[in-house]
């Protein structure tokens, strides 16, 4: 099942599976990436609650999210994943930290950038938070613009 939802980074398409969130995509959606989606239906329980979380982040009165998550990938793309839910609301680390993080040494950083990149449930799993060591913004599946406005939503609550 699947809601899509308005908000400042543009469309999101919400998926559900088996009770939990699998996907939070971009638009413009894809639909031919093999991802099971079913049929759209916007009073699906764990779609409103979604939809509710999502939007109390967007207004800057949520900072945590409480959802049951499916995310779908390799045992190293989990163990990134969980790892990225660790860094806390209006921070950012680097790849290279986060590879540290997980017991990786600083070579591993390119491979956490790529499960990075590959995080199905975006904003929820906040790889937007991990930046180049450097400081700049990089790489990012829903694009920069994306994901400067995600980082500004998180700045600005907290000033």
């Amino acid at each position: 099942m699947w809601t899509v939802i308005g908000s400042p980074v543009g469309d999101l398409r919400i998926v559900e599976h088996h009770g939990a969130v699998s996907a939070i995509e971009f638009s413009p959606f894809r639909e031919t990436d093999g991802r099971p989606r079913g049929q759209q239906d916007d009073d699906h329980p764990v779609l409103v609650e979604a939809t509710a979380q999502l939007r109390s982040y967007f207004a800057r009165e949520r900072r945590d999210f409480d959802l049951p998550l499916a995310p779908v990938g390799t045992e190293f793309q989990q163990r990134v994943w969980k790892e990225l839910i660790r860094i806390p609301y209006g921070e950012t680390t680097s790849y290279g930290e986060l590879a540290r993080r997980l017991g990786l040494t600083n070579a591993a950083s390119r491979a956490v950038g790529h499960a990075n990149g590959q995080n199905p449930i975006p904003i929820v799993i906040p790889c937007h938070r991990v930046i180049g060591a450097d400081g700049t913004l990089t790489g990012y599946a829903g694009g920069i613009e994306r994901k400067q406005t995600l980082l500004e939503v998180e700045q600005d609550a907290l000033f």
